[in-house]
């Protein structure tokens, strides 16, 4: 399968960011990593409330993306839900509590990319 091109990539972010969005998700954020790792071209960065919200922002990813065409490749702690990572190979959705959000900080350790507003894709 060939490589999706940056502007595919950029769709399925913004795809990303407004199912994220229908389903209330809290403090989105968008890391743009191409510059620094071969893992991805961006982070997606969402917060849920409780277990049950977290599974249903992860499933409303996952079927809007999926409709689309863009299978995810791999979920990882969607069962406990207090940190969910929703591998697309291009893009990565990390979705949190807030107690392990804070815990594992990710916008620190990966502040060598570039932060960007939903806008800016």
């Amino acid at each position: 399968m060939a490589d999706l091109s940056t502007e595919k990539i950029k769709e399925m972010a913004k795809m990303s960011i407004a199912a994220l969005e229908d389903k209330k998700a809290e403090d989105i954020r968008i890391i743009d990593i191409s510059g620094i790792s071969v893992l991805a071209d961006y982070f997606i960065i969402a917060s849920g409330n409780n277990r049950n919200q977290i599974q249903t922002l992860c499933d409303a990813v996952e079927e809007k993306l999926g409709k689309a065409g863009h299978p995810v490749k791999q979920i990882e702690g969607y069962d406990n839900a207090n940190w969910v990572l929703l591998d697309f190979k291009d893009i990565i959705v990390h979705i949190f509590d807030k107690e392990n959000r804070l815990f594992y900080d990710l916008e620190r350790i990966w502040c060598d990319g570039k932060t960007i507003s939903p806008g800016d894709l």
